[in-house]
């Protein structure tokens, strides 16, 4: 049983408040522990703002959802109009609608410029293997909560999204007929579907995204941020073992949040206000127009956020097939030719290989294209134990690396724009060629992260008031 506390009969009414909370939860005892004594390196950058948008955006989803849902009726009949009538009828109800839609979008510009500032500075590595993961395992959650949201207006474009997406699963070999019609609850896209995505999106996903945001920052403030030198702080401490390096989280970084928080809402205000659809790549035209089953769009493409993973699955042809089982073998090859292990070991990864190759042979392509599409986001799950350089932090790894990791942007971004275009043979080069370089990338990471010689890592960090 925790101690109780007196305070003085001549306290303020706010000290006494806090004491009698504090004698039946830790309300002080989680503020000292997650922002007043939580120390930070004091060399964040602007790269180090995003964490904190992305739950800034969370909160806004979470808020003006719970709006939406109060008009928002959920069935094949009514979805749409009910939209209209939001957008229409309810005060202030076209705002509400444009937060959210617009939210979704900024959300994952969010978490994209979040991921890439732990990818470049490393903050994935030893001891934030299970920080990374649970970041990871918010992304996907995130996307699948955004996949599932993205059905309910019911528009043109959200009812064919819907059936190419889900009449993927019944590529599965033997299991995956049965798969689709019990994700979609009906042979089609219809009110039963519709039905269990609003429950999903609006329940189930959204309870797991927040356990695995507490989860997220718990296992964060338990091993201490990471810095763009990859310096762990904690190494050198003053008598008190405070972090020579390190300030406290408040007041310091709360109001270098808040700075990012009022830019942020100026240029999210201005897309609500001036640019909600922004030109169709936050809000399809093919949306405002009622779902209609018998009439296809001439060209369905997901949201732009899941384009990149898109085009690796459009990417991923019988011809493609081929070069990823030469691809495969070589590496098989390479790992049994010039790494040192235990023969035991070198015949499980051949037979791994001729497995994987036989499956390649007989398994349509269009599986291992969902494949791909998955695979894509799984990878980087493994990303902790996939990089072997010495050094944490780009600012100390041989120049090229920097370069390296501008082609892997680029790549994305480039693979995001192709999948939202129709398909076209230059097109489809382009999205195999960047697909085997996106799955490069990581998978041969192990070795060409450890090539070249990295600069000196200070032994403290290096701090430029800005």
């Amino acid at each position: 049983m925790a101690e109780y506390h007196e305070i003085s009969p001549n306290a303020s009414a706010p000290a006494k408040l806090l004491n009698w909370v504090d004698n039946r939860f830790p309300l002080s005892t989680l503020l000292k522990e997650h922002m007043t004594e939580y120390y930070a390196p004091k060399n964040f950058n602007v790269w180090y703002v995003f964490g904190s948008l992305s739950l800034l955006v969370l909160v806004l989803q979470i808020v003006t959802g719970i709006f939406l849902t109060m008009h928002y009726k959920p069935d094949a009949a009514l979805a749409f109009a009910s939209v209209e009538y939001i957008m229409r009828d309810v005060p202030w109800g076209w705002l509400i609608r444009y937060m959210h839609s617009t939210g979704a979008s900024a959300f994952f510009v969010m978490v994209y410029l979040h991921m890439y500032r732990g990818l470049i500075y490393g903050s994935y590595r030893k001891p934030r293997e299970l920080v990374w993961i649970f970041g990871c395992a918010i992304f996907l959650a995130l996307m699948a909560e955004a996949f599932m949201g993205y059905l309910l207006p019911w528009g043109q474009m959200s009812y064919w999204g819907a059936q190419v997406i889900l009449n993927m699963f019944s590529a599965i070999p033997f299991i995956g007929p049965d798969l689709a019609i019990l994700v979609r609850g009906d042979f089609v896209v219809g009110d039963a579907t519709l039905n269990r995505f609003f429950s999903f999106h609006v329940i189930a996903v959204p309870l797991v995204l927040l356990g695995l945001v507490v989860a997220h920052i718990i296992a964060l403030h338990e091993v201490g941020s990471n810095n763009p030198d990859g310096i762990e702080i904690k190494a050198n401490k003053d008598a008190k073992g405070i972090p020579l390096d390190g300030i406290p989280f408040h007041p310091y970084y709360t109001v270098h949040d808040i700075f990012a928080v009022s830019a942020f809402l100026f240029v999210f205000s201005a897309i609500i206000f001036f640019a909600p659809e922004m030109g169709g790549y936050f809000l399809e035209f093919n949306n405002f127009i009622p779902a209609d089953s018998l009439k296809t769009p001439l060209h369905i493409a997901p949201v732009w956020y899941f384009t990149p993973f898109y085009s690796m699955l459009r990417a991923i042809t019988t011809e493609m097939m081929y070069v990823l089982m030469a691809c495969a073998i070589a590496g098989a090859g390479l790992a049994v030719a010039k790494t040192r292990m235990p023969v035991i070991f070198k015949a499980v990864i051949v037979g791994i290989t001729v497995g994987l190759v036989a499956m390649m042979l007989l398994v349509d392509a269009k599986f291992w294209g969902v494949v791909a599409m998955g695979a894509g986001v799984v990878i980087l799950f493994f990303l902790p134990w996939l990089d072997n350089s010495p050094v944490k932090s780009i600012r100390y790894r041989p120049d090229w690396h920097k370069y390296l990791y501008a082609v892997f942007v680029v790549n994305f971004l480039v693979l995001g724009y192709l999948g939202m275009l129709p398909p076209s043979p230059i097109g489809g080069r382009v999205s195999q060629v960047g697909t085997l370089f996106y799955f490069g990338f990581f998978l041969l990471m192990p070795w060409w992260s450890r090539i070249g010689e990295p600069k000196p890592v200070p032994d403290r960090v290096i701090y430029k008031a800005h």
